[in-house]
């Protein structure tokens, strides 16, 4: 049986890589351009109303005057800062231009004009599942900015929604790659390792998008919470586990201070007692210590065995 040669499923782009177009400084042509006009118009004005030779020459070159004048102004492009000019001549790319000012490039090319300034997208609340299955909300701002004008304009078809798309889908990737909390497992989570996660998000985006000549400044998540059908178990979860790591640090704090006042005891002989003696009042103490009310106090009148 003949196999099928195996196809590379990877997405193909054209190997364009910016470069810097051939461009004129278009002040200087902008004027001989309007001189040339203005002197092609007399020329031709004064050989329409002059008759003989000499008015059929003066047409002529007024009207030679006139068509070369309308090149160098056919070529004029405005540039303006943050803004970049990719040029295009009969379906090839010839270079871009980035030296803001009024430009001059060949008048018969086409200048597709790619904006380089720096420009936020945040994505849509998502609804996925974590790691662990339970369904949460998230959202990100992602700061980018276009890097090569050529792949951007001629590597994808609008490297504006490529950008949205692939930030989305990078979003959902790592939102479910980690768990929304660890509760001290010591594994990286969404919530408590924000900066870790924000780093491998923008680091997942730039993979994704630097076909698109795009550069990823940074990215932060927006949003971050559970789904609201699970919203009130999880609250719930949360303040018992801070109820109990509460209890724990009361208890701690309450033992040392039993175990210090009985050194304090011992060490300055105000009182000897016994090991029964010892045993009630340390439940006394971490009575008083450990309840979450004041306790009623009572004065024993009598001796320290009655």
């Amino acid at each position: 049986m003949v196999m099928a040669p195996a196809t590379d499923s990877t997405p193909r782009t054209p190997d364009l890589v910016e470069r810097r177009a051939a461009s004129a400084p278009g002040i200087p042509l902008l004027a001989l351009g309007i001189l040339g006009l203005t002197v092609g118009g007399i020329l031709v004005g004064l050989g329409s109303s002059s008759k003989g030779g000499a008015a059929g020459s003066e047409a002529l070159i007024g009207s030679l005057l006139l068509a070369v004048s309308w090149l160098p102004l056919g070529g004029l492009v405005p540039v303006l800062p943050g803004e970049a000019r990719v040029v295009q001549l009969f379906g090839k790319y010839i270079g871009t231009v980035r030296e803001p000012g009024m430009r001059c490039v060949n008048p018969w090319s086409r200048k597709r004009k790619v904006s380089t300034r720096i420009r936020n997208h945040e994505t849509p609340l998502a609804k996925v599942n974590d790691l662990d299955g339970n369904p949460i909300e998230i959202a990100a701002v992602v700061v980018w900015q276009v890097e090569d004008t050529a792949k951007a304009m001629y590597a994808v078809d609008n490297f504006i929604q490529f950008v949205a798309t692939q930030a989305e889908t990078a979003v959902r990737h790592i939102a479910t790659s980690y768990a929304y909390e660890t509760h001290g497992s010591g594994q990286m989570s969404l919530r408590d390792n924000a900066d870790e996660i924000t780093q491998r998000l923008s680091a997942e985006i730039q993979n994704r998008v630097k076909s698109a000549g795009v550069h990823i400044i940074e990215s932060r998540l927006t949003r971050l919470s559970y789904a609201a059908e699970i919203a009130g178990a999880m609250l719930r979860r949360q303040q018992a586990n801070a109820v109990v790591g509460a209890r724990q640090r009361i208890v701690e704090g309450a033992v040392g201070m039993v175990r210090m006042a009985l050194d304090r005891l011992e060490e300055e002989g105000v009182v000897e007692l016994d090991e029964e003696r010892k045993a009630a009042m340390v439940s006394n103490l971490l009575v008083v210590l450990c309840s979450e009310q004041a306790t009623q106090q009572v004065v024993n009148t009598g001796s320290l065995y009655q």
